[in-house]
């Protein structure tokens, strides 16, 4: 599988300052790379030696935000050019080359990651950087490059592979041959999403170095367990991994903004940071320690900052699940610009360097995410102890270090996500073993320890813990208090003390967390205990404000639709006034989609109690139906009112109207079938007069006689018609207009003619030269039916052609035609 391939930069044209290429050997949170003198001359080059002879698979570049080549092009070979100049390159085969974005969408703040997939084998690659874009910010015409990616597969010497020509490029586009692209992925055998995450450039841009190693090492490790198929421990490592990668991201982060104030010379914000730093890796590594992932006495906090040699290696001891792993360190680390989207990799632009302002406020260290663990927890004390309990902390948990102890409740006060949900399941395994016959006080103690833990564990962030509240809660509800008959104050008191909590996570962002809690509720209200209160349906309805937050609002008027539908409203604590004085502020919600849940709910109210729901609405007149939202649910008002009569007139009068629509549809057939009979009679009618008036009518002439009968006119067409000419050869009769065509083309005798090419006539052969020499011949707009004609009708032809034709061609034709 194609892996990082570690390089060595042995020349480059130039460098401004302290950005010289070997930075592109370095990758920390706070490295610039490569960039060029001032008002360079271009193209400028770089050029890499490998740490071995390798086929590359992807190339990827980090361009800077505003110094930005046009583009940047690519050779490759096993050797270097004799001469550094451009024109002495016959060593290195030529990649091609890839186009940057001017970055003008982005105004500058963003830089783009260039993923280029390349087939190609060599130990040097040399990098040319053509024209930069110009822009306001780059006075100095330079261009740069903040990082470079090399992915391949080392080779033997024995493997002769090469790049590819250009000759075998052009055949790859033009063919479709054997070769591949040498600028895309479709090389093969490669796909490249063989290739790993944790070997791709974006995940060392956001990542701390020193997480970094210890993901990847857990990544292997995971890869080992699920060869021995040992599930649930890859499948712990997989969660610790997906942590592990959000606590590099701020890591890397915090450095960013230390060393933005060191530059800023606020040294105080300098040594915040550290500190913090220093702090939060700290609680992440104990972390670690706490799930058998890490021996933090065998890891160097501090950062990593490697270079690039051939054969170097950094070793440090990680332990794994209690099995020490030595691995080299990867050294390719990039700048950390900003959190991590779920975004693609490739092709994606990525954040720019940021300084802040030193009066921007710290944000506080937040705790680790949990890692999620499918193991029963262990009990405090197991691996280490939760911390003490601040003073403020003993005060308002007095009860419950009563009753349960200092440890117990200092794991529900535990910045650890595990000490808190060890706490609830071990105060969970109390409740369940207390024997039957203990005293009441020391019962009602007991419950109000749980409910006052449950309560303050019902507003935690790390699911496992809520999920844990949420059973220990449904236990108390349900099992602790009926069995040991503690009697309706104890249910009152643990739901008056846990329900704005639960309704509060109802409006979580989190699908899952907002899920668990409108479950609970609804599985609460319908307990038998809870239910003889009513408490959960008095507190659903109360008074709902515009303002109130969608999610939160959606979630009441989801869980009043459930429970409306289970328990009605009689003697369920829902009444009619409750229920629609809430949906009323329901439909005057900011949000559209709490207004329509409303209406739904509204109609639900409309079918149990009928028009009596209108009293808490609107008017139903002109002015309220002006408003859509009004319009529409008075409209299904209706129609639910019309649902509900008797529906027995309604079907004997749909009956009588269908009754009536069959007997129009029978007069209307009977209509339409005496009008087609009418037409039918007029149709043979006008056909009759039209060959009547036809048959005695010569088409061709215009001539119109009673004795044109069917004899008749082929008498006329024979002999008297002047339209019509019998061909002197065939003897067959055709249109005079036609008869220079019928000679040439139909007659039987038409091989012994031509056509003139001056005049086009049809004349025999051997009369072509005479006729040709004619003054008659060559004359414009004449041919030859023209003394057919004249011969027919004298005078309308003389007439005709007069009009016709000049003057002095007119004599002769009337010569021809004497």
């Amino acid at each position: 599988m194609p892996h990082k391939i570690g390089f060595t930069v042995i020349s480059w044209s130039g460098h401004e300052g302290n950005y010289s290429a070997k930075k592109l050997m370095v990758h920390a949170p706070t490295v610039n790379g490569w960039r060029s003198t001032r008002f360079c001359p271009f193209p400028q080059e770089i050029i890499l030696q490998l740490v071995e002879r390798c086929r590359i698979r992807k190339l990827q570049l980090l361009a800077h935000q505003y110094l930005i080549p046009s583009k940047i092009e690519f050779h490759i070979g096993d050797r270097l050019p004799e001469s550094s100049s451009p024109q002495q390159t016959h060593s290195l085969h030529r990649l091609g080359y890839v186009s940057l974005s001017d970055n003008e969408k982005t105004v500058f703040r963003a830089r783009e990651l260039k993923s280029v997939h390349v087939d190609a084998v060599g130990s040097y690659l040399k990098l040319t950087f053509h024209r930069n874009h110009v822009n306001q910010y780059n006075i100095y015409n330079q261009v740069a490059l903040v990082a470079l990616n090399i992915l391949g597969d080392p080779v033997d010497g024995n493997d002769m592979g090469t790049a590819l020509s250009r000759d075998q490029l052009i055949d790859q586009y033009l063919n479709n041959s054997q070769y591949s692209s040498a600028l895309d992925g479709t090389y093969t055998g490669y796909k490249c999403d063989s290739i790993s995450p944790l070997d791709d450039l974006a995940f060392d841009m956001y990542q701390d170095p020193e997480v970094a190693h210890i993901i990847r090492l857990l990544d292997q490790k995971k890869q080992d367990m699920v060869q021995e198929e040992r599930f649930d421990l890859a499948k712990k490592l997989k969660q610790a991994i997906a942590d592990l990668q959000k606590v590099g991201e701020r890591l890397g982060r915090y450095d960013v903004e230390k060393h933005s104030a060191i530059e800023r010379e606020d040294y105080d914000t300098a040594k915040q940071k550290k500190e913090q730093m220093e702090a939060y890796r700290l609680t992440v590594y104990q972390q670690l320690e706490l799930h058998d992932l890490l021996d933090i006495s065998q890891v160097n906090i501090h950062p990593f900052i490697y270079f690039f040699q051939k054969t170097l290696k950094i070793h440090y001891t990680l332990k794994v699940s209690s099995i020490h792993l030595w691995k080299p360190v990867s050294s390719w680390y990039v700048c950390v610009f900003s959190q991590i989207s779920s975004l693609a990799y490739d092709e994606r632009p990525l954040p720019a360097l940021r300084k802040r302002s030193s009066d921007q406020p710290v944000s506080e260290l937040d705790e680790m995410p949990p890692m999620t663990d499918t193991t029963t927890p262990r009990s405090p004390g197991a691996s280490g102890q939760p911390e003490p309990l601040t003073e403020k902390a003993q005060r308002e948990a007095s009860l419950p270090i009563d009753i349960y102890g200092d440890s117990l409740v200092a794991g529900a006060y535990s910045k650890t996500w595990s000490y808190r949900e060890d706490s609830l399941l071990a105060v969970y395994k109390k409740l369940m073993e207390v024997p039957p016959g203990t005293p009441k006080a020391e019962l009602w103690s007991m419950t109000r320890a749980a409910v006052f833990l449950c309560k303050k564990a019902l507003t935690d962030k790390v699911s496992s813990v809520f999920l844990a509240s949420l059973n220990l809660l449904r236990m108390i509800l349900s099992e602790f208090i009926p069995n040991h008959q503690l009697g309706k104050s104890e249910i009152s008191h643990c739901v008056e003390q846990t329900w704005n909590n639960l309704l509060s996570r109802t409006g979580e962002s989190t699908p899952r967390l907002r899920t668990l809690a409108i479950t609970f509720i609804q599985e609460m209200a319908l307990f038998r205990e809870v239910r003889a209160l009513q408490m959960v349906p008095v507190e659903l309805v109360r008074a709902m404000q515009s303002s109130v937050p969608t999610r939160l609002a959606l979630s009441r008027l989801e869980l009043l639709e459930r429970l409306l539908e289970q328990l009605g409203t009689k003697d369920s604590g829902f009444t009619l006034d409750n229920v629609m004085r809430f949906l009323a502020g329901g439909l005057e919600h900011s949000a559209a989609s709490v207004r329509e849940l409303s209406v739904r709910v509204v109609q639900a109210m409309y079918r149990l109690h009928g028009k009596a729901v209108l009293n808490f609405l609107p008017p139903d007149d002109t002015s309220t139906r002006k408003n859509i939202l009004y319009k529409n649910l008075f409209d299904s008002l209706a129609k639910i009112d019309g649902n509900t009569i008797d529906t027995q007139p309604k079907k004997e009068a749909e009956k009588e109207n269908g009754e009536k629509e069959k007997e129009e549809i029978r007069s209307l057939q009977e209509q339409l079938a005496v009008l087609k009979e009418i037409s039918v009679e007029m149709k043979d009618q006008i056909r009759v007069d039209a060959c009547a008036v036809l048959s005695s009518l010569c088409i061709f002439c215009g001539e119109r006689d009673e004795s044109f009968t069917e004899d008749g006119l082929d008498l006329h067409y024979w002999k008297h018609c002047p339209m019509l000419q019998r061909c002197l050869q065939c003897r067959q009769v055709v249109e005079i207009v036609s008869l220079t065509e019928h000679l040439l083309t139909e007659c039987e005798w038409r091989a012994d003619f031509t056509q003139c090419p001056l005049c086009s006539e049809a004349l025999t052969r051997d009369k072509l030269t005479e006729h040709a020499q004619r003054a008659a011949c060559n004359r414009e707009s004449l041919c030859g039916c023209t003394v057919f004609l004249f011969h027919a009708h004298p005078e309308t032809t003389l007439s005709a052609v007069t009009n016709v034709i000049p003057g002095d061609k007119m004599n002769i034709l009337a010569g021809d035609l004497m």
